[in-house]
């Protein structure tokens, strides 16, 4: 689970190209959670209110890992990153499959081998 985010987090920073599968996404998403609201409730409830800057810091940092893995999960559905911004319908397609082989945003996250199975290499 830790792999999911630390992809996400360091290795792609702000990389808007390519595609995300939803479990690189909803993995992203859970622990995001798990870490903001305990820094950005729980603790400036527990001990003291200042606290509070670590949660909106933390939220600072990871800002542009958040809009980037949207926009490589929308990627991965066959749509622009920019219908991120559409309310309940990036909540679809965030839950939708992604297309099957390559698109034009890149070649399919959760088959690596799809490209050399096409061309009958390898075989299924």
């Amino acid at each position: 689970m830790i792999e999911w985010y630390k992809k996400v987090v360091f290795q792609n920073y702000a990389n808007f190209n390519g595609r995300a599968r939803r479990k690189e996404y909803w993995m992203f998403i859970l622990l995001n959670s798990i870490i903001s609201i305990p820094l950005s409730y729980i603790l400036p409830l527990a001990i003291t209110p200042e606290l509070g800057l670590i949660g909106t810091v933390y939220s600072f940092a990871v800002l542009i890992p958040s809009i980037a893995v949207a926009v490589r999960r929308m990627h991965d559905v066959g749509k622009s990153g920019w219908y991120c911004i559409i309310p309940i319908y990036n909540l679809i397609l965030a839950c939708t499959e992604g297309d099957k082989g390559a698109n034009e945003y890149g070649p399919d996250p959760k088959n690596e081998f799809d490209e050399i199975s096409e061309i009958g290499t390898i075989e299924s």
